[in-house]
């Protein structure tokens, strides 16, 4: 990049060539996401299970599956058991004795598990006269489970739940922050080699056991802790992300009014120091002239000083009361998500429909209205040019990896959750293609809305867009509403727009409460018999996430929210990953994992699925955690006033939020060695095997995955 002086003031010039090369490498990862559909698409053609004539699916038993299935099975009954997908109930009718777990049977004939196996889930069953809702089995209890009421259900869930306000506020400013357009090279790197593949194996594990991110660590026991701590972070981060969803409320209410609260300076919490959105910065106000040093815009004094109360605390050493406005607005927040969340995904799969699509009609608005204000090019240049140079900073890397994995969800166990609803033999390849696209396609939508706005503001203010852009919740409550302010016909903008955070945030922090919900409903599985089993324990949940929250809503709450952003889910989130990739690549094995997926869909992960899980995606999540310890710098927060500095206590505090949940994973797995029978190697090889294969250890001392063959099959 080359760089000239004019008028004091450095302006970038860069090269015309870079944008045809970020435009190339964008057509390349398109083409690559394309050929992969197309190759998975053929891939399912060319292996779907043959079937006789019959319509019983035909494959080999091994050697030893048909010795278990002779030990398990009586003398005087003769049962037939093919390996793959399960079978459909009047497929299964075929097999004399073998009944599933509702039904009551003659004694002397075997029961489904006993017929079947534990690695074999149980059947479909529709329930009449009520024929649209599936149900399936739980393979551990042998209880209904439920599935997705319509396949869109699901789809509109994981896409609403990885879709979520950090596609608004942080995607766009990273990008600009590292070389625009050409930060979409790591991007998409990170998005093909990393994310991805992560988000296809949490899919793939929830839909084949059926279980949710506590439960399906039944293939390798000595690893629920991961399970633990994902729900655990999920949790936390409710605390948190749901106050977002408050101020939103509260901005919602607040923008029913012919003049904006926040473009005024003659309200009881302005300051003397009060700038008005519509004042020029060349004129005198009031007796005020405006100072870059001291004058604060009417929109920063409303959320510090009118919805936040912030100028009354000195520190998060001092609290203060609870706002209460804040606490109702939060309350109808999580009042809300109880009622998404508290039939299951019977109320879940409906509400999406609203909550995941109404964004992308809103946004496609506000591109359309931003796009016609003057700078808006200018605004939207800035965003896309691509600087080239900024590629050889590995800072810009990590930060690209930082953003997908983040986005994409991974981690927090809601896709296993969601997953473990589907139907058995769902295309998860597809499912996973079609939401990593949406969420990519939504970040990059999202920076053309930001900037053309961001534009808008520079020229009118006559800033550079490196003084007006920001990140977080200083882009969208702050920022963003200023530019609103300046439209004809503000009111309506306000509306709609906070409507847009809204249902933003709402399908996202359903989604991530889901995931302690199934997990304890799994765990708890011997008390789903008791009546409200399922609203009682979502209350529980609900309730307590919202007390814990109440910190936050306080005078001084903006403090502790920074600091559980910080630390709840950070560094702890993909060490998390980190070893959940571990566990099943090498310790569940590449080869068990591919036949589970071949059982579902027919086909076997390719030769790209299996060196990332194994190889690329462990590497690159070990970078992210040494780089995140690294780069670790003590908690900072910029008010309107000035920097806060944190006491070093409260950084104390905040890393034992974060190892809190990191912990769990090395303590269950001593706590889980400590109780397990037997000598220490006899303990260790149950604790990483899966528990079906518990008793062939026991009794012919025969270990998979103390052979070479386990450790090295790709």
């Amino acid at each position: 990049m080359m760089a000239v002086e004019k008028g004091g003031r450095r302006e970038s010039v860069r090269r015309v060539s870079g944008w045809s090369a970020s435009i190339v490498f964008m057509a390349m990862e398109v083409k690559i996401m394309l050929d992969l559909a197309e190759m998975l698409s053929l891939r399912d053609s060319l292996h779907k299970p043959q079937k006789d004539e019959g319509g019983l699916d035909i494959r080999e038993l091994s050697p030893q599956d048909e010795e278990d299935s002779m030990q398990n099975t009586p003398n005087d009954t003769s049962v037939a058991v093919p390996a793959g997908p399960p079978l459909e109930g009047k497929d299964m009718d075929q097999y004399e004795g073998a009944h599933s777990p509702e039904e009551g049977h003659d004694p002397t004939l075997p029961t489904y598990k006993e017929a079947v196996g534990d690695d074999i889930p149980p059947p479909e069953k529709s329930l009449q006269p009520d024929g649209d809702k599936k149900i399936e089995y739980d393979p551990e209890s042998g209880e209904p489970r439920e599935t997705w009421g319509k396949k869109m259900d699901f789809l509109l869930s994981i896409i609403g739940y990885a879709v979520d306000l950090a596609n608004v506020w942080r995607f766009p400013y990273l990008c600009y922050k590292n070389g625009g357009g050409a930060f979409l090279a790591p991007y998409f790197s990170v998005l093909l080699l990393g994310a991805m593949p992560v988000f296809l194996m949490e899919m793939c594990m929830g839909q084949f056991n059926r279980q949710g991110p506590i439960t399906v660590w039944k293939i390798s026991p000595m690893f629920k802790g991961i399970g633990f701590a994902s729900c655990f972070m999920a949790y936390i981060v409710a605390f948190y992300y749901n106050i977002i969803i408050g101020w939103s409320f509260f901005y919602l209410f607040s923008s029913f009014t012919w003049t904006l609260p926040w473009t005024t300076c003659n309200n009881d919490w302005n300051s003397p120091d009060c700038w008005e959105v519509e004042w020029s910065n060349n004129e005198t106000h009031n007796n005020r002239s405006y100072n870059d040093n001291t004058s604060v815009s009417s929109t920063m004094e409303f959320f510090e000083r009118g919805v936040l109360n912030l100028h009354k605390s000195s520190g998060i050493d001092d609290l203060g009361p609870v706002r209460w406005q804040l606490a109702l607005c939060t309350l109808l927040t999580f009042t809300l998500l109880y009622f998404c969340l508290w039939k299951g995904v019977k109320s879940t799969g409906k509400v999406v429909w609203v909550t995941a699509t109404m964004p992308y009609i809103i946004m496609a608005i506000l591109l359309v209205r931003g796009s016609l204000l003057p700078g808006a090019k200018e605004g939207i240049t800035y965003f896309i040019t691509p600087n080239l140079s900024r590629l050889g900073d590995p800072q810009v890397w990590i930060d690209a990896a930082v953003q997908i994995f983040f986005s994409v969800g991974a981690g927090f166990g809601t896709h296993i959750a969601y997953s473990s609803y589907n139907k058995f033999n769902n295309n998860c390849y597809r499912d996973c293609l079609i939401t990593v696209a949406v969420n990519s396609f939504t970040s990059l939508f999202s920076g053309f809305v930001i900037f053309s706005y961001l534009g808008y503001m520079s020229l009118r203010t006559q800033k550079d867009i490196s003084e007006v852009a920001t990140e977080g919740p200083g882009l969208v409550f702050i920022v963003y509403p200023e530019a609103i302010a300046t439209l004809t016909g503000s009111t309506g903008w306000a509306i709609i727009f906070f409507f847009m955070l809204l249902t933003l945030g709402v399908d996202s922090a359903f989604g991530g409460l889901e995931s302690p919900l199934t997990g304890l409903r799994d765990e708890l599985r011997h008390l789903i018999k008791y009546k409200y089993f399922r609203e009682l324990l979502t209350l529980g949940v609900v309730g307590s996430a919202f007390m814990f929250a109440l910190p936050c809503l306080t005078e001084g709450g903006m403090y502790v929210f920074t600091m559980l952003d910080r630390f709840a889910a950070g560094t702890s989130i993909v060490f998390t990953v980190l070893c959940q990739v571990i566990a099943v690549s090498w310790f569940y094995g590449m080869k068990q994992f591919c036949d589970d997926i071949e059982a579902m869909t027919g086909s076997r992960p390719n030769l790209y699925w299996r060196i990332c899980w194994k190889f690329i995606s462990p590497a690159l999540l070990l970078i992210i955690v040494i780089s995140s310890f690294a780069s670790y710098t003590p908690l900072e927060y910029m008010t309107a006033t000035g920097r806060y500095v944190y006491p070093e206590y409260a950084n104390v505090i905040g890393w034992m939020i974060a190892l809190s949940s990191m912990c769990m994973i090395p303590g269950y797995a001593i706590y889980k060695l400590a109780i397990t029978k037997g000598t220490l190697k006899e303990r260790f090889a149950l604790c990483i095997s899966p528990e079906s294969e518990h008793e062939q250890i026991r009794q012919k001392k025969q270990v998979k995955r103390f052979q070479r063959e386990h450790w090295l099959s790709v």
